[in-house]
């Protein structure tokens, strides 16, 4: 029986392998490591509980609020088809920068960003932004791609609406826009979701570090403030 170490390595030696050859250089020995390998990691015992909470039977959408707030976000529940104004509002007196193209969910009339315009100041990040203009963007407005209720995590794929991760890094403010759909329970659901082929970064509260005496600093790494709007269809 080979040991956990060759299992490990073989493994690892089948997920690099180059296209056309096998694990073991294109032997039949090779080949039967791979089998092996593929064979015993399906007979391991996965005993342990895969999911915490089922929307069925636990408030998914309450929890992300829940645990968003423990990480120090602010985050307000509006109906989908409120968001222009209250991102007006959340954003009055703020300079922001939006992905583009951005939308957000809702029956928006058509144009509803140029409508805000005479409220706020939007900047478009198509063309990139320059770095120094994007430095004096005093917020960002953005979508994502998932929320994990579990942790109060927001993942951002960098896809439409969402933005190049420069442009939720630098402004000191990000807002961001979560339908209730795109809230998972938690990890295993959130991830299941995913394109593992793009970027993802994983947002839970204001950027935040504590130095070696325990001290909290906020916006060291990113923005000081997050403000999320969780937005559902069905408001009450």
């Amino acid at each position: 029986m080979s040991s956990a170490r060759d299992q490990i390595l073989a493994r690892i030696r089948a997920a690099n392998r180059v296209v056309g050859t096998t694990a073991g250089g294109g032997s039949a020995a090779g080949q039967r490591a791979d089998r092996d390998a593929d064979a015993a990691y399906a007979t391991l015992a996965r005993e342990y509980l895969r999911a915490h909470h089922v929307a069925g039977t636990h408030d998914i959408t309450g929890l992300f609020a829940e645990r968003a707030a423990d990480y120090r976000a602010i985050v307000e529940r509006v109906p989908e088809t409120g968001l222009a104004a209250v991102i007006a509002r959340v954003l009055a007196a703020r300079s922001a920068a939006v992905p583009g193209p951005f939308a957000v969910p809702g029956e928006l009339p058509a144009g509803w960003l140029a409508e805000l315009q005479g409220e706020i100041t939007l900047a478009r990040d198509e063309p990139p932004l320059p770095a120094a203009e994007l430095d004096q963007m005093s917020g960002v407005v953005t979508g994502c791609a998932v929320a994990i209720a579990e942790t109060g995590t927001i993942i951002l794929d960098h896809g439409p609406g969402q933005g190049r991760r420069a442009l939720t890094l630098v402004p000191d403010f990000h807002l961001v826009v979560v339908r209730e759909d795109q809230i998972a329970a938690d990890l295993a659901d959130a991830f299941a979701r995913l394109d593992p082929a793009r970027p993802h970064t994983l947002i839970s509260g204001p950027s935040a570090t504590s130095d070696i005496e325990l001290i909290r600093v906020e916006g060291v790494h990113g923005p000081r403030n997050l403000h999320i709007l969780l937005a559902a269809r069905d408001f009450s």
